[in-house]
């Protein structure tokens, strides 16, 4: 029998303690020997519910019991969870988490602690909700060369875009209050509509394949907040997707890494990926393309990805698993100016001939056909660099939006 405890008592932590409970004869089976939950960690009390039996409200009842070799961590922040992840680390005990933000900022730090005592620091979770795509590139693709990686991360993103998407005209505001009555986004959604939040996951992924640590401050990050009813309307006409996507990619310049919402034609693999749905693309140099798609967040989709990281500690009790984040020094990522995209402009019609100056476009698009817009027009641009694109959007500097076609 191995012992476990859970700090947090949450959507995630009870999603956990439910998930052993109702399947524990196939996961013991699964992992070799019996899993209990000897603790779970919360201040608040749960008066009939199972869980009552092993709340305690003390930290130090499970770092200082010499029985508990595996820690859930779905406390989430970067504060308790951080010294209560590190402390449970120094004291010989596995540590598996759901928590992306401490990852993101403190994985490389918590990765060398958990090499220099012996155990494990697990967190698949961290990254796509339920699909085990962590896993998957540790264990299942390792005679790969992975040199891309993309992913649709977040569910809540994604769901607003679907939603604008196939209920035509409807404004982002709209479907934003709509996914916070949902429970799909919080009420301050910024990590969510800014992308901080893929930004973190990309970071992630980026750092088990390519080997060294990725710092999410230095990913460029583009969010969703001003993607409006008319951008979704001419990328539906045009025969696209508007998706937000997080991009790892290995160029002869370097590794490149951004987020982005992008214009995703209907033969991308990734472009029929709605709702609250995450999906990450990965191509190897021996595999080819390989999609994994799941659930993105939610308590049991969550639960099931922490619940399978806490079966490889117990299999890895006493031992250290692999993980392709190995290396300590930080990797300099190159930049994305030389990269090479067509774009999407909108202007305002009495602008014409000084679009034609800057930009030379080969004709405008009919409106009409995008909703009867009044006073605007829109364009297509050739290919050119990001800077490039830079530089002219500036130079005109009377856009109303722009899109990058992915």
């Amino acid at each position: 029998m191995i012992k476990a405890a859970v700090l947090g008592y949450g959507t995630v932590g009870s999603g956990v303690y439910n998930v052993i409970r109702e399947n524990r004869e196939l996961i013991n089976e699964r992992a070799g020997q019996e899993i209990e939950i000897k603790y779970v960690l919360d201040l608040r009390k749960f008066p009939g519910d199972p869980v009552e039996k092993v709340l305690t409200d003390s930290f130090d009842d499970i770092v200082n019991d010499p029985e508990v070799k595996i820690v859930v961590e779905v406390m989430g922040g970067t504060g308790a969870a951080y010294e209560f992840t590190k402390r449970s680390l120094e004291a010989g005990k596995n540590v598996c988490t759901s928590n992306k933000e401490l990852v993101a900022e403190h994985g490389l730090e918590l990765m060398s602690i958990a090499r220099e005592n012996e155990v494990n620091y697990f967190f698949e979770a961290s990254c796509g909700g339920g699909i085990p795509i962590i896993r998957a590139i540790n264990d299942c693709l390792t005679a790969d060369a992975i040199d891309q990686i993309t992913g649709i991360l977040n569910g809540t993103t994604n769901f607003i875009l679907t939603e604008m998407t196939q209920k035509d005209g409807v404004s982002f505001s709209k479907v934003l209050k709509q996914a916070q009555e949902n429970g799909f986004a919080e009420r301050d959604p910024s990590a969510d509509i800014d992308a901080y939040d893929p930004a973190r996951k990309i970071a992630i992924l980026s750092s088990i394949i390519f080997g060294s640590s990725v710092d999410y401050k230095d990913v460029y990050t583009e969010g969703i907040r001003k993607i409006s009813a008319e951008d979704i309307r001419y990328a539906s006409t045009l025969g696209y997707a508007v998706k937000l996507l997080a991009e790892a990619k290995k160029t002869g310049d370097g590794i490149r890494v951004y987020v982005a919402p992008f214009l995703l034609a209907e033969d991308h693999p990734l472009y029929p990926v709605n709702g609250v749905m995450n999906a990450v693309y990965v191509h190897g140099n021996m595999l080819g393309d390989a999609v994994f798609t799941g659930a993105g967040a939610g308590s049991l989709p969550t639960a099931s990805a922490v619940v399978a990281d806490v079966i490889d500690a117990a299999r890895h009790d006493g031992k250290r698993a692999y993980c392709g984040w190995k290396h300590d020094e930080k990797l300099a990522l190159a930049s994305n100016d030389s990269i090479k995209r067509r774009f999407l402009v909108r202007i305002y019609t009495e602008d014409q001939a000084d679009a034609n100056k800057v930009f030379a476009p080969d004709g405008f698009l009919d409106t009409v056909s995008v909703g009867e817009l009044e006073d605007e027009v829109a364009f297509i641009t050739g290919e050119m660099t990001e800077q490039e694109f830079a530089a002219k959007y500036k130079e005109f500097g009377k856009a109303i939006s722009r899109l990058r076609f992915y």
